[in-house]
């Protein structure tokens, strides 16, 4: 029985008809998530990493996507009565359009007609740490780092002026050559790279003096972020061709900065939503009173009505962390009472008489509890 194929597009969460830069989203979020370093020992993580990546080095690649959704919607064949996939390598297909030549004599949607290799420099992911308030409240941060920058004299083409070059005629400027082969099958065709200019379809006629024909150079870069209020631990930038850059002057990857928010020794937040705990006084907590409350911004007037108890949960209503994306969050007060320690003896003595004068009437939850042991047993704890 064929062993079933794993379906990829499910690995990472996407739809069969995903956009490459769908592809490229959802397989940065989940990498981020599973990579091994923020899931230290965690042996389910870590093979969920390894399926990921898989899945993103087939679907990322247009040809060995092709060939995977075949497969897909032709379970069991098996790659062709087992002429090792269609993922190219020792004895395989570089190309979808090599299967279909080998069996029918001719090219599948073009075939030779295949045109030079359009590249993408790789991304270049760096971490930010900012402050806790940094974050709530948004600001402007710089980050620096080495990359591989296109060549301005040449536009990253390695070729003086970047036009000194000229169509290889190899491969007469499509990147690709075909190779055509006799075998007990039959006649075969295969594509594969041109030799002799690297799948660019162009020759360098003479080098870029800058960059020495490499099309790029190795510097020091600084970039200034705006970063919007409410970003959070994992949340991340990208500045577009700010990567390493592509050979033979395509376009430069991304970089990505991703961001670690440090804790704070009030706040704490959850999304939008602003936390804090609130000590107040056994008299504030009695008598009511109006007090301080501090937000990102200022303070402001709380008023907390009289009798409330430790534990009590306020909410205040758009006083919480911006966003101009998802309006302002809530500010949730946690209210604790404090009860005072090391009293004198006359503070003692005017607690005792103060509680002598309190009936059971006036407290809630002691009368509760009070009424609940009498039922169970038949005597009152007060």
């Amino acid at each position: 029985m064929a062993e079933q194929k794993k379906n990829y597009y499910d690995i990472l969460g996407v739809d069969k008809k995903a956009s490459e830069a769908e592809i490229k989203s959802a397989y940065r979020k989940l990498a981020m998530k599973y990579h091994p370093d923020r899931n230290q020992g965690n042996a389910e993580a870590a093979e969920k990493f390894k399926e990921i990546n898989e899945a993103n080095e087939t679907l990322s690649d247009s040809q060995k996507r092709a060939a995977y959704d075949y497969e897909l919607e032709h379970p069991g064949m098996g790659g062709f009565g087992g002429f090792g996939g269609f993922g190219g390598g020792a004895g395989g297909f570089e190309d979808i359009s090599d299967i279909f030549s080998s069996f029918f004599g001719g090219g599948f949607g073009g075939g030779a007609s295949r045109t030079a290799r359009s590249e993408v420099g790789e991304d270049i992911q760096r971490e930010m740490t900012l402050s806790f308030m940094d974050a709530a409240k948004g600001c402007k941060k710089t980050v620096s780092y080495t990359r591989n920058e296109p060549c301005g004299a040449c536009k990253g083409t390695g070729a003086k002026g970047g036009t000194a070059f000229n169509t290889c005629q190899k491969c007469q400027g499509r990147g690709v050559v075909q190779q055509v082969q006799n075998t007990m099958f039959g006649r075969t065709i295969r594509q594969g790279v041109c030799p002799d200019c690297g799948g660019s379809g162009r020759n360098i006629q003479e080098k870029c003096p800058e960059c020495k024909g490499k099309g790029s150079q190795r510097k020091e870069t600084t970039v200034t972020l705006d970063i919007p209020a409410g970003v959070d631990t994992g949340s991340y930038m990208r500045k577009k061709q700010m990567g390493q850059a592509a050979p033979n002057g395509g376009v430069a990857g991304d970089l990505i900065v991703v961001f670690r928010v440090e804790p704070h020794k009030i706040f704490t937040r959850e999304r939008f939503d602003l936390h804090v705990d609130l000590p107040i006084s056994f008299k504030t907590a009695v008598l009511g009173a109006t007090v301080k409350v501090p937000t990102v911004d200022d303070t402001f007037d709380f008023t907390v009505p009289e009798g409330t108890q430790s534990g009590t949960v306020f909410t205040v209503r758009g006083k919480g962390i911006k966003s101009a994306r998802n309006g302002t969050g809530n500010l949730i007060i946690r209210v604790l009472v404090e009860v005072p320690t090391k009293l004198s003896k006359e503070q003692k003595k005017a607690i005792e008489k103060l509680d002598a004068n309190f009936d059971l009437k006036q407290y809630d939850k002691r009368r509760r509890y009070s009424d609940n042991v009498e039922a169970l047993y038949g005597d009152k704890p007060f």
